[in-house]
């Protein structure tokens, strides 16, 4: 049985912490505009999305404050690890998260990177901040389910 928190092959980065901190409204996949060091760095599963969040800017999605390490063996040529990076979004979705993102307490943060078919993915969400009662309430149902749980699983 695979743990909750294990990463499967192909995923590089999680935010543990969004689902925590936020209700997530929408799920979209983008692309990401990398140089090849950036490439390379992912691939070494070097990468930090917790303080990340996405921002629309001139009908353009970008992915800010991430963290991707230096490649160890690059040169001259190595990409600045705090860079703004685009997003490859359609024009449509884009429109739809950016006037989201127009309405009080809505924005948009990185929930997993991962690799798909060589190409670096980022799934973003739509999410709404919880307040500190929604955590707590979250945190109690969580540990009500695991009690029934518990209690409903058969013993031999």
């Amino acid at each position: 049985m695979k743990k909750h928190h294990e990463k499967s092959a192909n995923e590089v980065a999680t935010n543990r912490k969004a689902r925590h901190d936020y209700n997530i409204l929408e799920t979209y996949e983008a692309g990401i505009e990398l140089t090849g060091t950036e490439i390379k760095s992912i691939r070494a599963r070097k990468m930090n999305i917790k303080d990340g969040f996405v921002q629309a800017r001139n009908g353009e999605m970008w992915l800010e404050n991430v963290n991707i390490a230096i490649y160890d063996q690059g040169n001259q040529f190595n990409h600045d690890p705090l860079r703004n990076r685009r997003l490859l979004l359609h024009k449509k979705e884009i429109r739809r998260i950016a006037g989201n993102t127009q309405e009080k307490g809505i924005t948009v943060i990185p929930l997993k990177v991962y690799l798909k078919n060589g190409f670096a993915k980022v799934l973003i969400g739509v999410a709404e901040g919880k307040k500190q009662y929604d955590k707590r309430e979250t945190i109690k149902k969580r540990d009500q389910e695991r009690e029934i749980q518990r209690a409903t699983k058969v013993r031999y």
